[in-house]
């Protein structure tokens, strides 16, 4: 493992080897116990969409295993006035220890990664998100104590956070089962591979995908960059809504899941965020110590 750019690089192996080191630190912060595991590292920040989470998780994260941590926005960067990122990659490369980027499309991150000679991490892109999904595998795992016998449920837009947990859920041999319109469904090639190696299902059919989950997951209906198309998909996705009648359809003990900021009574319903809110907000602390993980399994002199 070299860089974290889509979870599909991952193995199971690897993705338990990063959960049972995110557990780890997790317990470590709890009590006190200091892990300066990147004393002197520097982690370069490219941020060409904003964040709450993934800035202040990432930056936090760094100071506690005792590096540093740099924000460089893109209207900052020379990036973001036509450098071509191959010059970029190459440039801070000879600065840093490891980069962070938050951008839009897929291709940039990987040639960050080819490009630079230092650990890329992807922290976002409108393809995947496999730092958020870390964190909700590792709350999944915490609530349910296993992965095995699982059912897993997404409901709502077929986005970047939708291919990440396909992949994540069929990799730890959960069963995935997401619902969403016809015109917003998953990355196919993603879906090609989730029926070909797993249990996987997508339906329109929000309380046949909910019947019987374990865990059920949202996320927005209109995500950065997509504004101007907010109200076309309010009307597209009504109905594509966590309420007490999909909870109805999930096992009793369900848990439920959202990688925030939450529009309640659009994707999600105020009452059932509230019911499950410890869950929720559990699953944005773990962030910070699946990211941790992540970047002290990349940037660690010790890293095997």
């Amino acid at each position: 493992m070299n860089h974290l750019l889509k979870l599909s690089d991952l193995t199971t192996e690897e993705i338990t080897e990063l959960l049972n080191l995110a557990d780890q630190l997790k317990y470590e912060k709890k009590n006190g116990i200091e892990h300066h595991l990147l004393k002197g590292k520097t982690l370069g920040m490219i941020f060409q969409k904003s964040s709450t989470r993934t800035r202040v998780s990432f930056e936090a994260g760094m100071y506690q295993l005792g590096g540093n941590a740099l924000f460089l926005s893109s209207r900052d960067l020379q990036i973001g006035r036509g450098e071509p990122v191959q010059d970029t990659a190459r440039v801070l490369s000879r600065y840093l220890d490891g980069i962070m980027i938050r951008t839009f499309e897929q291709a940039e991150v990987e040639a960050l990664a080819e490009y630079g000679s230092i650990p890329v991490i992807n922290g976002l892109t409108d393809y995947c998100h496999p730092c958020q999904v870390l964190a909700d595998l590792m709350t999944i795992r915490e609530y349910k104590h296993s992965f095995k016998g699982l059912k897993l449920c997404y409901i709502g837009d077929g986005n970047n956070m939708a291919n990440s947990l396909i992949v994540g859920g069929i990799k730890m041999g959960m069963s995935v089962a997401i619902a969403c319109p016809e015109s917003y469904k998953p990355d196919a090639e993603i879906m090609k591979w989730a029926s070909e190696n797993g249990d996987f299902l997508c339906t329109t059919d929000i309380l046949q995908a909910a019947k019987d989950a374990d865990a059920v997951y949202t996320d927005v209906w209109a995500s950065m960059g997509q504004e101007q198309e907010f109200e076309a998909r309010c009307a597209v996705f009504k109905g594509y809504q966590i309420n007490d009648s999909v909870m109805a359809s999930a096992k009793p003990d369900a848990i439920v899941l959202h990688c925030l900021p939450a529009h309640r009574e659009e994707e999600i319903t105020t009452k059932v965020f509230e019911a499950h809110a410890n869950e929720i907000f559990d699953e944005a602390e773990n962030r910070l110590h699946a990211q941790k993980a992540v970047m002290v399994k990349l940037m660690s002199d010790k890293k095997s």
